[in-house]
């Protein structure tokens, strides 16, 4: 089949702007993959003859993606299948700390965040996570859980910081002023962090010197390795692990309507 034909003619996507490499790239998608709502089609029929599939399209724009980028048919149909059998995979269970979680404790989607202060892909991540979890906060609560990497010379001093702060209820302050300062993380200049949180930053400069919250961050590591992780930022959809390329506002939307789905579906997607 035609690449141009296979993308074209779907009611309300329009493909037309993707280069002619990756139109068939996505013809391929569309004609090899089959749509995980269940139904008896490959990708592209169910796009064209099963209109109502939610999944269809959910799955067309992340394959659309992908290939815009440069990701071959193949890997992108290896992508899809990781994401959608992750939902029937077992779930990791996280104990997590109120104070250092935004949004309502009763809200449908628990997202939870494993972080390292000095790493610089977590400090890319942490502003589009906050506006995710700001935007949806009403179905979304958004939990940090420090995950210090030994590579990072001031990674522990930093959580450490953090969770004292939490201790005197300004933990986010403190999240944020960490991460706008992620070039400089002395234990000098953390101390002076805090002062200008209004805290007592010759406390916190003392404590630092010690193994304080070495139990705590203990058991943050402890939960992050049982539940796979081998790199930061590690982030969880009701413990649902989620791919690093998903980090970004349409992608994290994408999966919020899926985690949704099968959450109000008691673990399973809704019939079209």
């Amino acid at each position: 089949m035609d690449p141009a034909t296979a993308v074209s003619g779907i009611p309300g996507m329009d493909f037309s702007s993707l280069s002619p490499t990756a139109k068939r790239e996505l013809a391929t998608v569309f004609n090899d993959e089959f749509c995980y709502c269940g139904c008896p089609h490959t990708l592209g029929a169910c796009l064209k003859s099963h209109t109502p599939c939610k999944h269809a399209r959910r799955m067309a724009q992340l394959a659309a993606r992908r290939v815009s980028e440069g990701s071959p048919a193949t890997e992108v149909i290896l992508s899809l299948s990781t994401y959608y059998s992750a939902f029937r995979d077992p779930r990791a269970q996280f104990k997590v700390d109120d104070r250092m979680c935004m949004g309502p404790a009763g809200a449908p989607v628990t997202v939870v965040e494993f972080s390292d202060f000095e790493c610089p892909y977590c400090a890319k991540a942490r502003p589009v996570l906050e506006a995710f979890a700001k935007k949806h906060a009403q179905q979304v609560r958004f939990c940090y859980l420090p995950f210090p990497l030994s590579m990072h010379a001031n990674a522990k001093p930093a959580a450490q910081a953090a969770l004292w702060a939490r201790d005197q209820g300004k933990f986010w302050q403190m999240h944020d002023a960490l991460f706008e300062h992620q070039s400089n993380l002395k234990p000098d200049a953390i101390a002076a962090l805090a002062t200008s949180l209004g805290l007592d930053g010759a406390k916190l400069a003392a404590l630092l010197k010690t193994d304080a919250y070495k139990e705590e961050l203990d058991g943050y590591r402890s939960q992050g390795r049982a539940a796979g992780i081998s790199g930061t930022p590690s982030v969880y959809f009701n413990g649902r692990a989620l791919d690093l390329s998903f980090v970004e506002a349409e992608m994290l939307s994408h999966s919020l309507e899926d985690e949704l789905e099968w959450s109000a579906n008691k673990n399973a997607w809704a019939a079209d």
